[in-house]
């Protein structure tokens, strides 16, 4: 385990609970071989094997609010395109999970247009009815959060101003399209994963809204930016397969890059903020 890399990113405290998490869990649920996933977000991650389960992820979330939301989406979905989740300690913030295997990323697939297929064959699977809608936030109210946030930094004056743009934008969009269904909320490439039965997605944030809101962070890793006619041939060709008019998934887009430029300012990845890619996409709406 590297623990610098914990103490640098988690603190001090985190990884002292990471120390005496594994020992702990190891015993509860029968787990062994441990190896830590070079990976470093609000969680520290293990793969391992169970004597139950077979290969698993062991979870462990220094932000107990996400591992609540990920253990509820988890189990409302119960697989169906989701890893599974086998064991929890929520109060913890320790999740036993599916290893996806391979695990092959989708963002490995050489073929643009097969990335895409598999892509809207999957999120076509990825929402249904939340068993307790309480239990989540709407992404209207992630829209709305942020662009508090973003307010209250005079630094990023200009991304403020894209940020109350998208608001504006985002709120018709949300009285047009009015499904409440529980979305994964994080659906980028990296979070889409090659398992026995096909593609299927891990880390999901958990947020209520209707599908169009579960599209935009795929499309926006999927663009080649240095290419004009790829975002083009990428919104055509998407648009056309879910059913969603061009000018909703240009605002979607739209509204998507400003929320997660602003989302880099509150998590402090201020190296992450790219202003370029939310001219872009403004541009083309």
């Amino acid at each position: 385990m590297d623990g610098d890399k914990m103490v640098e990113h988690f603190g001090e405290a985190f990884y002292n609970k990471v120390l005496a998490d594994l020992p702990k869990y190891a015993e509860k649920w029968n787990l062994s071989n441990f190896e830590q996933i070079d990976y470093y977000s609000w969680s520290c991650l293990f793969t391992c094997i169970s004597e139950q389960y077979g290969d698993c992820v062991l979870k462990i979330g220094s932000l107990l609010e996400l591992t609540q939301t990920e253990y509820h989406l988890l189990k409302d979905f119960g697989g169906n395109g989701l890893c599974k989740i086998y064991e929890a300690d929520v109060d913890n913030g320790v999740l036993l999970i599916e290893r996806i295997m391979p695990g092959t990323q989708l963002s490995d697939e050489p073929s643009q247009d097969a990335r895409i297929n598999e892509f809207c064959s999957l999120v076509q699977k990825l929402h249904k009815p939340p068993a307790n809608m309480d239990k989540y936030d709407t992404y209207m109210e992630w829209v709305s959060e942020i662009t508090t946030f973003i307010k209250t930094r005079p630094d990023y004056a200009g991304l403020c101003q894209k940020m109350i743009k998208a608001e504006g934008i985002c709120q018709p969009l949300w009285e047009k399209y009015t499904d409440r269904l529980l979305l994964h909320g994080d659906l980028h490439l990296e979070n889409i994963l090659l398992g026995k039965d096909g593609y299927c997605a891990i880390d999901p944030m958990g947020v209520i809204g209707d599908p169009v809101f579960n599209v935009t962070l795929f499309i926006l890793d999927e663009i080649d930016w240095d290419t004009e006619g790829n975002f083009e041939y990428v919104v055509k060709t998407i648009s056309t397969k879910l059913n969603i008019p061009e000018q909703d998934i240009r605002a979607l887009l739209y509204i998507e890059a400003c929320r997660v430029n602003c989302c880099y300012v509150e998590d402090g990845d201020y190296d992450e903020v790219d202003m370029d890619v939310i001219s872009l996409v403004e541009r083309m709406m």
